[in-house]
Formats: C-alpha cells, structure tokens, sequence
C-alpha cells in the first residue's frame, strides 16, 4: 500500500494534476492523463532467470495473477487511438501478491520522459497549455528551446501500434533489483509484446476507427492470450540510474523475468478503473527504487489523482 506522500509532494501532486487539467480539461472520474483505458486480467508466469535477479515473490511463486491496465495518453476520455496525442501509450500491471498486497508496474510507449523533476514536468504541461493560440515563440517553443531532453522526447517517433498487442512499453526510472544472495542489479522494465512489435505507417493510421485499439484488443482477447514478456534491461558501470531523461544504449543486456498471459476483461472494468490507483514505487522484497525524484512525486500523483477519481459522482461512462 502506498505511503501518505510528505506534505511538499502533496503540494507537487495537486500542481501537476491542475497542470494536466489546464492542458486536456477537467473529466469528472477519470484519470487527468491516460483517461482513456481498459482494464484487463490475467496470470504472470515467472521465467527460469527471474530468481538470479530478485527475490521478489511474484518472480518466485509458480503464477500470480495480474491486473492490467492499458490505455492511451492525454486526459481526453474520447482521443481518437490514431490522434497525435495519444501517444505515448501506457501500460500498468499489478501483481497480486495476497489480500490487499500487490506490486505495480508503470510503463509507456516512449523510451525516456521530458523532464528530470517533477517541478519541471508541471513548467512543461503549463507551457503546453498556454501555447494555444499563442504568437511565436510560443511558451512550449521557448520551454524545448531551453530543454533538451524534453526536445529529444517530444520529437521522438511515436508510431501508432498495430494493435496494443503489438507496442513496447519501457518504464520510466530505474529500479533495483536483488537476488536472495544479495546481488543488486540497477534495471528498467521493457514490457515486449510475444506477437512481436508492429506499427502503422501515417496513411493507415489516418484510416482507422477512433477506438480500434480498444476493439481490437477485446477481439483479441475473446480469441486467446493476449501476451507480454517482461524484461529488465540492465545498466553497466557509469550509465545514468537517477534521471529519467537519460536513456541506456539499446544494446545493454535484458534479461526476462516471466512472461504475462492476458485473457479476458476486468468484471465490472469501468467502476474497477474509477477505483484501482497504481503506484510506480514497487514496495516490495527484491525490488527497490533508485534515487530517481521522479518517483516519489510521481507516486503522489497517482495517489491524488486516483483520491479524486474516486470522489467524483458516477456519471455515464464513456470508456470505449
């Protein structure tokens, strides 16, 4: 269970949230980024190797199930799945480990993230917001002038996926990981799709249903297991394991820590999204944080956001 974030990280958490919603607009029960989403189930099977990383018990028992979540970025319930601003995608797993006992995980569809800090984070989202109708150079234009690694995210590709089925999802700090002899090893998550990777060219993105990822992976799911095999990309001596802008080289080693099996729809999925607050610190044996600040602030977030999420009055859905 996440802990009550200190008093400055409360103060941080409302100044994103209000940043988000000056951005995408207030959506009374939903998420203020990633609003739109589904739920799904299914079971973790650990691989052979999982053990010689962490000691964590979901890498140790024979299955645990899991809750998933996966869904579209922005905080407009309706984006269309192929819209520029639903990108990067997200996805988020939890591991149920006993009565009230879980760990998540939090990843998206965009190797790296705009901002070291948190506080910077909320100058970006404002920038954003005020940029609209605005003469050059906008406030966004002289906010990436000024950043780099925000520049580098903002004009990373994102394609549009084949399917959810099909996308990557890499986390946004590090973690570290220790085995029951008490070797550590400082990682970040790749979620990698068993189908393989595929995305959409622009012109048949374009043509697609505003909520065909949505269909698509409730199709998919009716058929059979929808797959995932979660990876944890090691870091070498001297790579950077505290700033989340800071991105390893693609050729550092993964190792597999089991596989996901998704296969079938949350019960009562809309109401369980209302409900479900995930954390991004993993709060458990075998995997701890790194000194990222990203994380505790980010916690704090996903604890308000999902507080007031819960509070709202229940109105006609309009999840996909």
């Amino acid at each position: 269970m996440a802990s009550e974030p200190t008093p400055e990280n409360k103060v941080l958490a409302d100044k994103t949230i209000q940043a988000f919603d000056g951005l995408s607009g207030l959506h009374s029960g939903f998420r203020p980024t990633h609003a739109k989403g589904i739920l799904l189930t299914g079971v973790f099977t650990p691989s052979s190797d999982g053990p010689a990383l962490t000691s964590a018990p979901h890498v140790e028992r024979e299955q645990t199930r899991v809750t998933v979540r996966l869904s579209d970025f922005g905080g407009v319930p309706a984006v269309p799945d192929s819209d520029a601003n639903a990108a990067p995608r997200g996805i988020a797993i939890r591991f149920h480990l006993g009565e009230h006992v879980h760990t998540d995980v939090i990843a998206h569809s965009t190797d790296g993230f705009p901002s070291r800090t948190a506080e910077e984070f909320v100058e970006f989202l404002q920038a954003a917001a005020q940029s609209a109708g605005a003469s050059h150079p906008t406030p966004i234009e002289q906010f990436l002038g000024a950043h780099p690694a925000a520049l580098r995210f903002v004009q990373a590709p994102k394609p549009v996926p084949a399917s959810f089925a099909t996308e990557t999802f890499f986390s946004v700090s590090a973690y570290r990981f220790t085995n029951r002899s008490g070797v550590s090893h400082d990682g970040r998550y790749r979620i990698r799709p068993v189908a393989g990777p595929a995305h959409l060219d622009a012109a048949a993105a374009a043509g697609k249903p505003p909520d065909f990822l949505f269909d698509d992976i409730r199709e998919r799911i009716a058929r059979g297991a929808v797959g995932y095999r979660v990876m944890v990309q090691l870091a070498e001596a001297g790579d950077t394991v505290d700033d989340s802008t800071v991105s390893w080289p693609a050729e550092r080693r993964e190792v597999e820590i089991g596989r996901l099996a998704l296969t079938g729809l949350a019960e009562n999925g809309d109401a369980e999204q209302r409900h479900i607050i995930f954390d991004p610190i993993p709060r458990v044996e075998g995997i701890a944080a790194s000194a990222d600040p990203l994380l505790e602030a980010r916690a704090a977030v996903y604890l308000a956001s999902g507080r007031r999420r819960r509070a709202a009055p229940l109105t006609a859905t309009t999840h996909p």
